[in-house]
């Protein structure tokens, strides 16, 4: 692996910024009894908890009876030292993302931005140490799936008040806040993507576990309008484009991680060895020393193949049949003759013993028939 693979692989991985570190205890968000448990009001017959809300007989959309969150995550103000970090727990306080946990540095969770670089200890749990699923819910909310890994969320019931790149720039500036938003080719640039007249919009996380935090802080939240947002996890985009990106990504983000656990010394050993089947040198730093269009082409040139020049072999006349047997037959015939000869192994067939054949009929222990 050349100088050239190795700068384009680190750029396409993205690298989240560092996080400062924490040197206050968490603050208590709410006070107990201060926030107010607020019923769903009864619109079926039957209570569905795979979805939270009321099943048949209700024919009205279920976000009408959604009610304003009272409480809302600030990460400057309420991001603190609890006893997670004390104890070693990676996952971060549910309730803390709502802005609702009243236990502050006393909870057994983290009240922080989750880190992008640390490993959960379980891939099949969200950050806030929550089952996922194979299969996301119909209706594209609660938990999500391990099959797929998602980084995009919709946001609906936005209430637009001007075009669409002011209502995206209240959309970014309202997600910024619970991580890092992709960039993309786009004319602002980030991965903030609003249908107009719709009331719709995409954001696009570089990490997942910030897309997770951020669903839940900005669950049943507003932005600029009063509005009751609906967040939940969007489709997987069916653009090809897109699921090619993607597909890169992940292949980039699993080659820097077994380039991170590898021993560097294995890897100078393959760069050597692959130098020599090329027919490069190496410099000091382990860097290919080459001009013009081989330095150039990157990953893309292909290693040349080492093929020994074919030696001239003398033209065979085909062999032609005769009597009973066919050409194919004759010539297997000969190939193994010659494989008996080289071995030593005379063509003769197993002998058969005869058998012993007595003298006389046999009869000596019988008298004769006559008395004479």
């Amino acid at each position: 692996m050349n100088a050239a693979t190795e700068t384009q692989t680190v750029a396409v991985v993205p690298k989240s910024k560092k996080q400062k570190k924490l040197t206050k205890p968490a603050r208590k968000q709410v006070k107990p009894g201060e926030v107010e448990h607020k019923e769903t009001p009864q619109t079926g017959k039957e209570y569905n908890i795979w979805y939270n809300k009321w099943a048949g007989g209700d024919r009205e959309d279920s976000y009408s009876n959604k009610v304003k969150s009272q409480t809302r995550c600030n990460l400057k103000k309420d991001s603190g030292l609890t006893r997670a970090n004390t104890t070693g727990n990676k996952y971060t306080c549910l309730f803390f993302a709502r802005g609702c946990c009243p236990y502050g540095w006393e909870c057994e969770y983290l009240h922080c931005l989750p880190d992008a670089s640390n490993v959960l200890p379980d891939s099949a749990k969200d950050c806030f140490a929550r089952d996922k699923f194979a299969d996301y819910r119909d209706d594209m909310g609660g938990v999500g799936s391990f099959n797929r890994q998602n980084r995009t969320l919709y946001v609906g019931r936005i209430k637009e008040t001007g075009v669409g790149l002011e209502t995206e720039e209240v959309v970014r500036r309202h997600f910024k806040e619970f991580g890092e938003i992709e960039r993309d080719d786009s004319e602002t640039g980030w991965a903030v993507k609003v249908l107009q007249y719709r009331s719709v919009a995409f954001v696009t996380y570089k990490s997942e576990v910030h897309a997770q935090f951020a669903k839940e802080a900005m669950a049943c939240q507003s932005l600029d309008n009063d509005e009751i947002l609906n967040v939940r996890w969007a489709t997987e985009d069916p653009n090809p484009t897109s699921k090619v990106n993607e597909k890169r990504r992940l292949e980039d983000m699993g080659q820097e991680v077994i380039r991170s656990k590898m021993d560097p010394r294995i890897v100078d050993a393959m760069r050597t060895i692959r130098a020599l089947e090329d027919g490069d040198t190496l410099d000091e730093d382990g860097n290919l020393q080459g001009e013009g269009e081989e330095q150039s082409e990157g990953p893309d040139r292909k290693r040349p193949r080492l093929e020994a020049p074919p030696s001239p072999q003398p033209a065979e006349q085909p062999p032609q049949a005769t009597g009973l047997l066919s050409a194919d037959t004759l010539e297997g015939l000969k190939y193994f003759a010659e494989i008996r000869q080289r071995n030593g192994v005379k063509n003769s067939l197993p002998q058969r013993t005869p058998p012993v054949v007595q003298a006389g009929l046999g009869l000596a222990g019988y008298g004769s028939d006559d008395d004479e």
